[in-house]
């Protein structure tokens, strides 16, 4: 009986101790709950957040997007700038300068036309040429150069003309007509040069006047005030840019000019030794 009595009394006691020791891990257990839920509704939320400003940085973007690709574009264009710089840079010279430009560019123009006309296959005009000689077909030589255009055949037709005489007569008259034909090749080259140096002449009066104007000002006003120099200055500058400008263009076109001018002179010299061999040739067999 009392062994019975001490074994209820030991399990009263282990439940005791049992009892509190599962309430303590059942309320951890609730508070890890509560906390766990409370993490991830945290984490819940700052997805939220993070999910609406990526929202709204995309709707900023496109909204900007939208804008800059609607919104016209304000620059301004390079034939506005050289408007206004051109009225500040003081129209009355700014307009002989422009004025250079535009007597020069024309007679660049009217001399690479010339030259364009001017040119032939040379080669293959040379070698029909030869041909036609060499045949005894004078005649027929002399109607390819005179229907071809260009200085070569003007000189082979030249040549063709005095074919009965002597070579050496042959060869002073093709010389003749040769420097004949280099100077039409040349004939208003000098216009050019002399715009490409009245352009940047007419820049560097204009700063020279402009700096006079500088000075009126500075006289004027009594002081050195740094808008005042400013004004006679940039006008100054303006026109020596200017006049720099339309110096360099039509430099340019004229070096071009002068090598077409080069090439037409050395193939009028090929055209010249071939029709000489040619007609030696001729002369030999006839003789």
């Amino acid at each position: 009986m009392i062994h019975t009595f001490r074994l209820w009394l030991t399990l009263l006691a282990m439940l005791c101790l049992v009892a509190p020791a599962m309430g303590q891990e059942s309320e951890t257990d609730q508070q890890t709950t509560v906390a766990e839920g409370r993490i991830l509704n945290g984490a819940d939320s700052i997805t939220d957040m993070a999910a609406d400003s990526l929202d709204t940085a995309l709707e900023q973007l496109s909204a900007q997007q939208d804008t800059a690709l609607v919104a016209p574009v304000e620059h301004g264009s390079l034939t506005k700038s050289l408007k206004t710089k051109f009225i500040e840079g003081n129209a009355g010279f700014m307009s002989l300068v422009a004025l250079a430009l535009v007597i020069g560019l024309a007679f660049c123009i009217e001399r690479l036309i010339y030259l364009s006309l001017s040119e032939i296959k040379t080669r293959k005009f040379l070698d029909d040429i030869s041909s036609k000689i060499d045949q005894g077909d004078i005649e027929g030589a002399k109607d390819l150069s005179r229907n071809t255009r260009g200085p070569v055949a003007a000189i082979c037709y030249q040549g063709l003309m005095r074919a009965a005489d002597p070579i050496d007569e042959i060869e002073r008259s093709v010389e003749t007509y040769g420097s004949v034909q280099a100077a039409k090749l040349e004939k208003g080259c000098s216009w050019i040069t002399l715009f490409i140096a009245i352009a940047p002449s007419l820049g560097f009066l204009g700063t020279v006047i402009g700096m006079v104007m500088a000075f009126d000002q500075i006289q004027s006003a009594g002081d050195i005030s740094p808008t005042i120099v400013a004004a006679g200055m940039k006008v100054a500058l303006i026109t020596t840019i200017f006049g720099i400008i339309a110096a360099v263009i039509l430099q340019v076109f004229y070096n071009y000019i002068l090598t077409k001018i080069e090439r037409l002179t050395a193939e009028m010299e090929d055209a010249a030794v071939s029709l000489f061999d040619a007609l030696v040739k001729y002369k030999a067999k006839k003789g």
